[in-house]
């Protein structure tokens, strides 16, 4: 009888082996189970940041629209000029703008020159940013003393603007007319976080049906 107790317990137990196979698998479902998350967390991570970029661009489109829709026309209160640095476009636009909160000035009274343009982000920086320098347009004397710059898009590498002159029937690369205003403007930004640039084609007046 002792003997086969100790056969019937030696028959229920776990080898060493089956030990081993069980301690692999379930090494290689953890394993499998870490990359599947950190694989999700990465996508998710992205596509946040994606998402927060085109965002950002939607943004600036809407602001640009807002302020060159508003307008007057026949004022001459747009000008455009093409500027390059390193072969790379870096165009400058100016208009006229009324104090408003698409400009933070809210609470000012007056108009301002505009100036939509690319500069360094910091000082003996290789990296670019899009924004608008303000200032009064009443103190032209003070101008550059009294200019204020607000930064609108980080990391970019140039900037190209066109406007289309409904006389010509076609897209200058500037705009110096006093009298009327471009019927379209299109603005181009290489991207350094993508291969393809952005572009947008604001309408400054309604289009005829």
């Amino acid at each position: 009888m002792s003997t086969a107790r100790v056969k019937r317990n030696v028959s229920s137990a776990f080898t060493l082996l089956e030990i081993m196979f069980a301690v692999v698998i379930l090494a290689m479902m953890s394993v499998a189970i870490y990359r599947f998350v950190q694989s999700n967390l990465t996508a998710l991570r992205v596509s946040a940041l994606v998402n927060a970029t085109d965002a950002r661009y939607s943004g600036f489109e809407s602001l640009l629209a807002t302020q060159w829709q508003s307008l007057p026309a026949g004022a001459g209160a747009l000008l455009g000029e093409p500027f390059k640095l390193n072969e790379r476009p870096r165009d400058e636009i100016t208009w006229v703008s009324s104090a408003g909160p698409g400009l933070l000035t809210r609470y000012a009274a007056g108009e301002y020159r505009v100036s939509m343009r690319l500069r360094p982000v910091a000082k003996d920086s290789e990296k670019m940013e899009i924004g608008l320098a303000r200032r009064p347009k009443t103190d032209e004397a003070n101008a550059a003393d009294r200019e204020s710059w607000i930064p609108l898009l980080p990391d970019v590498q140039s900037l190209q603007i066109r406007y289309f002159d409904p006389r010509l029937n076609t897209w200058v690369d500037r705009w110096t007319d006093t009298v009327t205003l471009p019927r379209l403007v299109k603005v181009a930004i290489a991207r350094s976080d993508s291969p393809a640039p952005w572009e947008s084609i604001i309408a400054l007046g309604r289009t005829p049906l």
